[in-house]
């Protein structure tokens, strides 16, 4: 419970601060909830015995990386010039 209660609290931090910002989008919201996932991820792990679901939490992190991959080829095509790709 202490990871859930610490992901939701840096999700909702992050929505609050990016509203603040006024730079709330679903691709910024994703990339800071990732790292948020990590980092709580570390601060929350056991030092002797790993948990079944945390095992299971990789592939929430590899859908994630995936993710974030994706999000970062799309804004690399938005910026280059349309005479540099091939399409």
């Amino acid at each position: 419970m202490r990871f859930v209660h610490g992901q939701l609290a840096w999700m909702v931090a992050t929505a609050l601060v990016l509203v603040l910002l006024g730079s709330l989008s679903y691709e910024l919201f994703f990339v800071c909830s990732l790292i948020g996932l990590l980092i709580v991820t570390e601060l929350t792990a056991p030092f002797h015995v790993t948990p079944t679901w945390r095992r299971r939490l990789l592939w929430l992190i590899l859908v994630g990386l995936v993710g974030f991959g994706y999000v970062v080829i799309r804004r690399i095509l938005e910026i280059l010039p349309p005479e540099v790709l091939p399409w």
